[in-house]
């Protein structure tokens, strides 16, 4: 584990309530009621990532890429969870944590692709790595 990639982050809400609309693998639209985007800092720059609240859950769904996508890690991108946010609007945002989506093991899941704007301009270097069944040549997962 990366200590460095264990952020705290702050819910910015959305000035008014928000629907993300995402793309899955087979082109449908899924929606999710986004209370307002995660900012962050690493290495001095400051980053946001729209969160997603998932029907029947207490935490904060994030759907993200960012510069290993297609390469390290699956090139659709990742999912993290972050506890819901303090009184102060704070939470933890732990990329150790990020891991592949179900699609990425078979053809026969339906994963939402993360949305344009959470595509980080950084590598992420934390959290699973691309997935490669056995005997195949290629990176593991970690």
């Amino acid at each position: 584990m990366d200590t460095s990639w264990r952020l705290r982050a702050r819910l910015v809400p959305h000035d008014e309530p928000k629907t993300l609309e995402v793309i899955d693998v087979l082109g449908q639209v899924q929606t999710y009621e986004s209370p307002g985007a995660l900012e962050f800092r690493h290495a001095g720059e400051t980053y946001r990532l729209d969160a997603a609240i998932e029907p029947g859950t207490e935490d904060l769904f994030v759907m993200f890429r960012d510069r290993t996508s297609a390469g390290d890690t699956y090139p659709a991108g990742r999912y993290v969870y972050a506890p819901l946010p303090d009184s102060t609007g704070g939470t933890v945002l732990d990329f150790n944590r990020a891991y592949n989506p179900p699609c990425a093991f078979t053809a026969l899941a339906t994963c939402p692709l993360p949305p344009p704007g959470n595509a980080l301009p950084i590598p992420i270097r934390a959290g699973e790595l691309r997935y490669v069944e056995p005997g195949k040549k290629g990176k593991a997962k970690a």
